[in-house]
């Protein structure tokens, strides 16, 4: 990657990583979405969440690697759950799964010092039509916005292009949470909006690492966070929906680090 140096900083405060770095990136990617493959097996009603939480925790110890989230902040889990109308940030605990909830398992990896962070959407037992549609628009809302992805783009191309999305499908874009750099720390610059102006915000690089997790709610994209100071809900009570991808910058767009092993990213792979 000719001129992009080792902790060359953008003028935007954006780390620009090696051609090397990319490997990193893609094994602690691939644990991560490795994991997530793993505990669809064990969602269904019945069981809590923090069963799946020690499910993952397990697994995360068992490749020798490292859970970014236990003791980040004070926090405790190896995953954030969040059921329904959580946002994000649910933390697992003796809540029991009833079917028809939809519930996003949300893990970050590290792996030789590397980052892996991704979620997904998972349902317990029937999907619902409502439940259907808004899994499936926040999907290709992230697609979309990894369609932007490539040098010369901006940062505001991507929000744009997931806020356009979502909007044409009558939902509504959570502002009040964004995607982040990523790399060797868990969260760095840049902040990642999912809606935005094309042409604004800071120019896309080759080399820049980075999550988008764009937040979708059948309602408003209001949110509140709850007397835990960790779970972010919607405010009208709508069910809300994200997916996470961790990706870098390539010559020619995006090299995603946290695609399913086994093609079950979205919940209905089965």
């Amino acid at each position: 990657m000719e001129g992009h140096t080792r902790g060359r900083i953008t003028k935007d405060g954006i780390r620009i990583y090696e051609d090397g770095d990319f490997a990193g990136m893609q094994a602690a990617g691939a644990l991560a979405a490795r994991i997530l493959d793993d505990v669809a097996a064990l969602v269904e009603p019945g069981v809590t969440t923090a069963t799946l939480d020690d499910f993952v925790r397990d697994q995360v110890e068992a490749a020798g690697a490292t859970s970014a989230t236990i003791g980040y902040k004070g926090y405790q889990h190896a995953t954030c759950i969040s059921v329904n109308h959580v946002v994000c940030h649910g933390i697992p605990g003796p809540k029991t799964l009833k079917d028809g909830d939809i519930l996003n398992i949300d893990v970050t990896v590290i792996v030789d010092g590397w980052f892996g962070d991704t979620s997904r959407m998972y349902v317990a037992g029937q999907l619902s039509r409502k439940a259907e549609r808004l899994v499936q628009v926040t999907h290709d809302a992230l697609m979309k916005g990894i369609e932007a992805v490539k040098p010369g783009n901006t940062f505001g191309d991507i929000g744009h292009a997931i806020q356009a999305y979502v909007e044409a499908n009558r939902m509504s874009v959570v502002r009040d949470f964004c995607g982040h750099g990523l790399g060797r720390v868990f969260h760095a610059p840049p902040n990642v909006l999912h809606y935005g102006r094309p042409g604004s915000g800071a120019v896309l690089e080759e080399g820049m690492f980075f999550t988008i997790e764009p937040m979708v709610n059948l309602g408003r994209p209001e949110t509140k966070v709850l007397a835990d100071e960790w779970t972010a809900v919607t405010r009208d009570k709508s069910l809300s929906a994200q997916f996470e991808h961790s990706i870098g910058v390539t010559a020619t767009g995006a090299d995603i680090f946290t695609l399913s092993p086994g093609g079950k990213f979205h919940p209905t792979w089965g």
